[in-house]
């Protein structure tokens, strides 16, 4: 009975707990944004794109004119303005998460300005470096924790809805808009930094969602399949799974073997293969993640 019991409890206490994971993760990831915007991409006029960048190029605007709005509020404001917009189109399918991702990057913005220094600023390219690097990190983790910031992504959902053009495509054309608007108030240096920026941050958000790539997974073909099997086991200590195939010129049916190792191990892996079959096929391709058994746990 008590088993029973805590099978039935355990599924919402993992989802509570995944909740809370996620929204650490969000808060860490907003702050390391806010803090790459306001040491590197704001105080050096590099517009990466995004509300942001676009809150960026207003709040230069109206500092000329000398009237000095702080860019988080701008933030919020065209963010608030989006999700108004968003709501009366698509209904409420906006939750909590984007809502707190939206006002916690704006006040964390603001709140971090007056205490972070202006880094780099004598130098662009290390600014895009290093801006595209911190923000992509923090970026990557809202992502990872399945949240956002709100920006162009509900523009792009937006459009995505009445075109024929997918979510992806409309977001590039909305950080390209963007972009076309810092040409012209900051001039085309500054604005293909910015295009830069956005290009590492991309990047970089990749990397810290899917981890670097040290597994390998090879398929192997052979008509020695038992005995590479074998070896792959026992002398490898890995897993292997059978796939069945057919060649498509000869017709004759082979088994596939699929096995994921560590970069370190593909060096004895091919050796086996090479002992076990000189005439083998081998596909060697690199995989974001390994996750189970041999590998990294299962995260929740």
């Amino acid at each position: 009975m008590a088993a029973r019991s805590l099978s039935r409890v355990a599924p919402s206490a993992v989802l509570k707990s995944r909740r809370v994971r996620d929204y650490l993760f969000m808060t860490v990831g907003i702050l390391i944004t806010a803090w790459g915007l306001d040491a590197f991409l704001i105080p050096n006029k590099l517009v990466a794109g995004g509300v942001s960048g676009l809150s960026t190029v207003l709040y230069y605007t109206l500092l000329d004119q000398g009237i000095k709005v702080p860019v988080g509020m701008m933030m919020l404001a065209m963010n608030a303005v989006l999700l108004v917009v968003a709501v009366s189109f698509r209904g409420w399918r906006y939750g909590a998460k984007t809502i707190y991702g939206m006002v916690a990057l704006s006040v964390a913005v603001d709140a971090l300005a007056p205490f972070t220094p202006h880094l780099a600023a004598n130098d662009h390219l290390l600014a895009v470096l290093y801006g595209g690097v911190v923000t992509g990190i923090g970026m990557g983790l809202v992502f990872k924790a399945r949240g956002n910031t709100g920006g162009t992504d509900i523009v792009a959902q937006l459009l995505a809805d009445r075109s024929n053009f997918g979510v992806g495509q409309m977001m590039l054309a909305a950080d390209a808009t963007v972009t076309l608007v810092a040409v012209l108030k900051f001039g085309p240096d500054l604005a293909l930094y910015g295009a830069v920026a956005v290009v590492i941050m991309g990047r970089v958000i990749d990397l810290v969602q899917e981890g670097l790539s040290v597994e390998k997974a090879a398929y192997i073909i052979s008509e020695h399949s038992d005995r590479i099997a074998e070896a792959i086991l026992h002398e490898l200590g890995r897993g292997a799974t059978g796939l069945a195939g057919r060649g498509l010129y000869s017709g004759n049916e082979r088994e596939i073997i699929l096995t994921v190792v560590s970069r370190r191990e593909i060096d004895a892996l091919k050796a086996l293969v090479h002992a076990a079959d000189p005439g083998a096929f081998m596909i060697i391709s690199d995989i974001h993640e390994a996750l189970g058994e041999g590998f990294k746990e299962i995260g929740v």
